[in-house]
């Protein structure tokens, strides 16, 4: 990675579900984003009565916003993630981008995102919290 696609992340604030449902089934205004597609809606809202195993945390590029014609920003932050195997659900804004991990994954994400030259922060400035072994599956 280089510096220009260098990212200062914002961890989002609560964990969130990603759900598929019919047409039919378009949710209230709980979602954050909801994307219409042939085969039904995907749907990221906040994790309310979702299983922790199942919930994700999101990471927000907003602080480092670019143009949709600067190449390489999404790639810098999913890539080092792919490499440790860690799976991920974006979705795009205007100006940044939003990743999702696995909540147990948080910690080893954290690391990585860091190791790859990214500056991670919680919503209120602090910098993202490692604790203990960092790299191991399931953190």
């Amino acid at each position: 990675m280089n510096a220009s696609t260098a990212q200062h992340l914002s961890i989002m604030s609560p964990a969130f579900a990603v759900e598929h449902l019919p047409h039919e089934g378009v949710p209230e205004d709980d979602w954050l984003v909801l994307v219409r597609a042939p085969e039904g809606l995907t749907v990221v809202r906040e994790a309310r009565g979702v299983d922790a195993a199942e919930q994700w945390i999101g990471f927000y590029g907003g602080a480092t916003a670019h143009g949709l014609d600067i190449p390489g920003m999404l790639s810098a932050i999913v890539k080092p993630l792919a490499e440790a195997a860690i799976p991920v659900f974006v979705a795009s804004t205007f100006h940044a981008d939003l990743v999702l991990v696995p909540k147990p994954r948080k910690q080893q994400a954290i690391s990585v995102l860091e190791e790859a030259g990214h500056q991670v922060m919680s919503r209120d400035g602090e910098a993202g919290e490692r604790s203990g072994n960092s790299t191991g599956a399931g953190q």
